[in-house]
């Protein structure tokens, strides 16, 4: 049974930093690619950035040269180091992990970012 343990939201000001952590279990993490996604109110939920388990690494054009994507293979374990905080980064950001052989998609629970002043 895959499970996924989100940690590290929070309110920060603008211009401040955060970082994200999810921990799977259940997984094998050579056929799994991870990733964090985002849902502000009243919009779609996003994907943010995402890692392959080679580390090949994709991002969101808003959020280039602020957030950094890792993972460590061994914890099966993804972050999200998230500089420059703007408001509109305020959202709930969701771990993700895909197994790349069949695509399903396991979710974690949501943790809430929130930048304010």
């Amino acid at each position: 049974q895959v499970q996924l343990v989100e940690s590290g939201g929070g309110l920060v000001q603008p211009g401040g930093s955060l970082r994200l952590s999810c921990a799977a279990s259940g997984i094998l993490s050579s056929i799994y690619a991870m990733g964090w996604y985002r849902q502000a109110p009243g919009k779609q939920r996003e994907l943010v950035a995402a890692i392959t388990h080679s580390g090949r690494t994709n991002y969101a054009d808003s959020i280039l040269g602020r957030f950094t994507i890792s993972r460590d293979n061994a914890k099966t374990t993804v972050y999200l180091q998230m500089n420059s905080l703007k408001p509109e980064d305020t959202a709930i950001y969701y771990c993700n992990v895909k197994n790349i052989l069949t695509a399903r998609d396991y979710w974690g629970q949501g943790t809430q970012v929130t930048v304010s002043s």
